[in-house]
């Protein structure tokens, strides 16, 4: 018999007749080895009130309460959170109204003819023990409601088809709206590539699930988001399927990976550049030393065109070691406060007149206010229009468009510089900042390597995008100082970044 030792229980029995009461409580206090204390209420309103006050262990409601009745009473205990249990009597046996009881929520019901000792001790029994394993499934589902909730993953429940049924906060931060504007949607509506489609769908049918799978999600800005894809498969029924899943944005690991390999590559470089000039500077200088110690009065008319050869490519490979080490090595120079909007409005200037003779139009947008930033401008003007240099590479000429955007948020600037070109093959995306990576004819490839070298050592974040069929946009993000930032840097004009 489940029935606490530890102190009487506690029974309240909403009974408005006073022999109906002595006859329940006379059979309560028969069940033997146990004690109980057991008091009586006839009025509805206040054993409503005794209820929300979890003043007794368990109820014992009589059907007839006057104007209303017993099931009302239930209704209103469980809707206002009652967790003890609540036992319904009835005078005679009524199948519809046991069954609503029960429906409702009820522990157990009584035949009022039918009460003794033994049925009450029976009701007892297992209405305690429904009861203490209700509690520890509604302690259960708290717990893993609060860690639903409060999540920084996004979690969710889906139908068979991924339609969204339940999620958590963090999948409506995920995917940029609202709960209303994200329930019934699909969660492949946010994921636009068709091969992670099928590999979603071959996953679910094959086995059941998918793990970590890296998928692009588009949330409803536009905003694009790295993450990782979990989901299983929970048949609750024949018919019904639920699939579980889990979002993991990773897209801020994903960027410091980015940087980090490109601090790498840098470094790499700068290490090979630096015994690659150091080998060729020294032959070199001996090549050049020796054709300057001739006589040219001893040189043969017909020599000298050899001579002036020899004399032209030696500072010409001199040149190329000097750019190369200037693109790849760690950058240091002198830091100022500057607005960033004269920067890039002399940096278009520049380069109108390359864009007029291809017919290309460069549109620039800048916000009114200023734009401060602790920068070299000869420097972030180099790395500028070298993005600007390819995207007026790439246009065709007569319908080109070039668009320089700058906004502001609370910590950064944002600058894009998008072009209607070409685009950017996707094989070619991960090796594009790369030093000697190139896919012109005649290109070198150092412009990109020293724009990220100049971008990086202003403490800045440069993203490239591109779609073949539309636009490439590189994103620069420079952190914005403040006036009382500018006014310290001023008093402090020696300052350098180094990279």
């Amino acid at each position: 018999m489940i029935i606490a030792e530890e102190r009487p229980l506690r029974i309240l029995v909403v009974e408005d007749d006073a022999t109906d009461f002595f006859i329940i409580c006379e059979y309560i206090k028969g069940i033997p080895n146990h004690s109980f204390i057991i008091d009586q209420s006839v009025r509805y309103d206040e054993a409503l009130q005794f209820i929300v006050e979890k003043r007794y262990d368990m109820y014992f409601i009589d059907y007839r309460l006057g104007a209303r009745t017993g099931l009302d009473l239930l209704r209103s205990a469980l809707l206002q959170g009652c967790e003890e249990p609540l036992i319904l009597l009835t005078g005679k046996g009524n199948s519809v109204i046991d069954q609503e009881a029960m429906e409702i929520g009820a522990a157990d019901y009584l035949l009022k003819s039918e009460i003794s000792s033994e049925n009450l001790e029976r009701s007892i029994r297992y209405a305690l023990s429904r009861a203490s394993v209700l509690n520890a499934l509604r302690a259960s589902e708290k717990k893993y409601r609060a860690v639903f909730e409060h999540s920084h993953e996004a979690i969710f429940i889906a139908d068979a088809s991924l339609h969204l049924r339940d999620f958590n906060e963090s999948t409506c931060a995920l995917f940029e709206t609202s709960y209303d504007n994200l329930l019934k949607r699909n969660v492949l509506d946010f994921i636009t590539d068709e091969n992670v489609h099928e590999k979603i769908t071959r996953g679910m049918q094959e086995a059941g699930k998918v793990s970590d799978l890296e998928v692009t999600v588009v949330a409803a800005n536009g905003t694009i988001k790295n993450c990782l894809l979990s989901l299983s498969s929970d048949a609750t029924s024949s018919e019904t399927v639920s699939i579980h899943g889990i979002i993991h944005n990773i897209t801020s690991l994903k960027k410091a990976e980015k940087a980090m390999l490109h601090a790498e590559k840098l470094a790499s470089t700068w290490r090979l550049a630096s015994t690659l000039a150091h080998e060729v500077r020294n032959p070199l200088s001996t090549i050049q030393m020796s054709v300057e110690q001739i006589d040219e009065s001893s040189i043969k008319e017909d020599d000298k065109p050899l001579l002036e050869i020899i004399n032209r490519n030696s500072h010409r490979i001199n040149s190329l070691i000097t750019r190369l080490l200037e693109s790849s090595r760690p950058d240091e120079f002198r830091l100022e406060t500057i607005d960033v909007r004269d920067i890039l409005e002399d940096t278009v200037q520049t380069a109108r007149d390359r864009a007029g003779l291809k017919g290309i139009q460069i549109v620039i947008d800048l916000p009114p206010d200023s734009c401060l930033v602790a920068a070299n401008a000869e420097r972030l003007k180099i790395a500028f229009l070298n993005i600007l240099v390819n995207a007026i590479e790439a246009v065709e000429p007569g319908h080109g468009r070039i668009n320089v955007a700058l906004r502001k948020t609370e910590e950064q600037f944002i600058i894009d510089l998008a072009d209607n070109g070409c685009g950017i093959p996707k094989e070619t995306m991960p090796n594009l900042f790369e030093p000697y990576f190139t896919s012109k004819k005649s290109g070198v490839g150092l412009g990109l390597a020293a724009t990220l070298n100049i971008i990086k050592a202003h403490s800045g974040e440069i993203d490239v995008t591109s779609d073949p069929a539309h636009e490439t946009n590189f994103r620069i993000i420079l952190p914005r100082i403040t006036i009382e930032s500018a006014i310290n840097s001023s008093e402090n004009s020696a300052a350098y970044r180094k990279y």
